[in-house]
């Protein structure tokens, strides 16, 4: 079984949106302060997904094929 992660990173948001890298890290930003997280927690796969609206399996898929 192979395993996947489960944390989401700026390179990933990039890749997954077509977006820059800062906006991925202002992106993560934005998310960890809607979950109430502090600055040194990770955001989660099932994070991303809920606030983007990107369908959980597709980021699973490309982390995935990243890893």
């Amino acid at each position: 079984m192979k395993i996947v992660r489960a944390c989401i990173f700026p390179k990933d948001v990039h890749c997954l949106t077509g977006r820059s890298e800062r906006y991925g890290r202002k992106l993560l930003q934005d998310i960890k302060k809607h979950f109430g997280k502090q600055p040194h927690q990770f955001v989660t796969v099932e994070e991303f997904a809920e606030y983007s609206g990107i369908k959980e399996e597709i980021i699973t898929n490309y982390l995935s094929q990243v890893s």
